[in-house]
């Protein structure tokens, strides 16, 4: 039989253990003033669409894209370096945070699990959603979205004619899918939770093994699935890589923004990539980059980009 202060001491040191692993986690959260002292600004971000690019060039691994390039201009605005630090859906708001979050049913899950925070804002055509807002504080909205529904060309789905109204035509699109496969994936803003999809009596498919959002086209291709949600900017994307194999039926959600994430105890730095936001946009600079990675996007949403 162990001995009970042997118990206690046992719990005792885990107790001790979680409070020093709590408190190393929240001495890695810094505001503007701590990340210029350190000079180095963080970069949370997952390869998605053109806002996250990684490739191989050799031995060595290249990062680009919308949002590197917009952060990386940011940090030099700031005087700082940039730092790219990798991340992925079920784990970026858990590396900005400390904290791991997810949404489930019907509303924000906060788990228990405590994590060293790794990065200082997640910038990666992060779609500002009710739940995430009780995670994190956004930017200023940067970029237009939607969450639709997109078939391969073979489909029996037809796209519907447009309404008028973005609210009936969601609940076309919802009727049409009716025991018809779709593609959806869990703790993104393709999650069929968050569009109350299981109702409308739809084959939802989760992938098995955790796909990225650019890879959902390439799976309905391969006949994973005969239909897949995607935002707007992967349909854009998508329209141009895959011309002729694939079709739009139509929108699953409302009007959608994106946004930079940062942590709720960091509202100077928030402030001040705001400020920056609003200065390269001025100039036009910052349509300039928008031109560069999604230069369709202007046709789709001219007044989103007014300056």
């Amino acid at each position: 039989m162990v001995p009970p202060h042997y118990i206690r001491l046992k719990h005792l040191k885990s107790i001790i253990f979680l409070l020093v692993f709590f408190f190393s986690s929240l001495s890695n959260a810094r505001d503007l003033a701590e990340i210029k002292a350190d000079g180095v600004l963080r970069h949370i971000g997952i390869p998605y669409a053109n806002f996250i690019i990684i490739y191989e060039d050799g031995n060595k691994t290249i990062v680009d894209g919308f949002d590197v390039e917009l952060m990386k201009g940011f940090a030099e605005h700031l005087g700082l370096e940039y730092q790219y630090i990798k991340g992925s859906w079920s784990n970026a708001f858990t590396l900005l945070t400390g904290r791991n979050a997810h949404y489930a049913n019907t509303g924000l899950v906060r788990g228990h699990v405590i994590h060293e925070i790794q990065g200082d804002l997640l910038a990666s055509g992060t779609t500002i959603l009710p739940w995430r807002k009780e995670v994190v504080d956004f930017s200023t909205d940067y970029f237009p979205s939607a969450v639709w529904l997109i078939a391969r060309t073979d489909s029996s789905l037809k796209p519907i004619t447009p309404s008028g109204s973005v609210t009936q035509d969601i609940i076309a699109v919802k009727k049409l899918i009716k025991d018809h496969n779709v593609l959806a994936m869990k703790q993104t803003c393709l999650d069929p939770d968050l569009y109350d999809l299981y109702d409308t009596e739809a084959n939802i498919i989760l992938p098995v093994t955790e796909l990225k959002l650019n890879e959902m086209i390439p799976a309905i291709l391969n006949n994973d699935a005969e239909s897949t949600l995607l935002d707007v900017p992967d349909i854009l994307i998508a329209l141009e890589k895959w011309p002729g194999e694939t079709k739009v039926i139509g929108p699953i959600s409302e009007d959608q923004k994106m946004g930079v994430a940062f942590r709720k105890d960091s509202p100077e730095l928030r402030k001040a990539f705001n400020q920056y936001l609003k200065g390269i946009q001025l100039t036009g600079e910052y349509n300039l980059l928008v031109k560069k990675y999604y230069p369709s996007v202007f046709h789709f949403y001219p007044d989103f980009f007014k300056i």
